[in-house]
């Protein structure tokens, strides 16, 4: 429970990928949820881990990456989906943040990842989106050499 800092908004991340070591900022819906699992789920146990097994004989005892994606999976087959992974849902919550205007370098600190590169090839990012910033960045360039003319045509004068 140490790695949590609501007050803050971050989490403590010990066991990254790769090994590394890190301080994330997470979202205050995460922070609630997290206190309505723990009121209402979460078993009395004495491990300090956040996430535990909340049924049979391993009950309270510390969540494993196997166990997260047996949940995973089987919310994936009550959905329906044809394949979900944990690896998955967390390519996805980095493009969505990098889609929403989140700096590729933050996004990068945000994923633990070493290399800029790394978090380049890890996005997967919609045509939409790409379309949009071209779009957006074509406009403030046609802006600039706009402005650049005006100016011009004003010394001109």
């Amino acid at each position: 429970m140490a790695d949590v800092h609501p007050g803050e908004r971050r989490l403590f991340v010990a066991e990254g990928k790769g090994g590394h070591q890190r301080l994330v900022p997470v979202s205050t819906q995460f922070f609630a949820a997290v206190a309505r699992y723990l009121d209402e789920e979460r078993p009395e146990t004495d491990t300090d881990v956040v996430f535990v097994v909340l049924k049979g004989p391993r009950r309270g005892r510390p969540l494993s990456a196997a166990g997260l994606d047996e949940i995973v999976e089987g919310a994936r087959n009550r959905a329906g989906l044809a394949g979900l992974t944990c690896h998955q849902l967390r390519h996805t919550c980095l493009t969505r943040l990098r889609e929403a205007g989140m700096p590729l370098e933050a996004v990068q600190a945000q994923a633990g990842h070493r290399s800029i590169e790394s978090t380049r090839i890890y996005l997967h990012l919609t045509n939409d989106w790409l379309a949009k910033e071209y779009l957006n960045a074509s406009g403030v360039i046609a802006a600039d050499q706009a402005a650049l003319v005006a100016a011009e045509q004003a010394e001109v004068r």
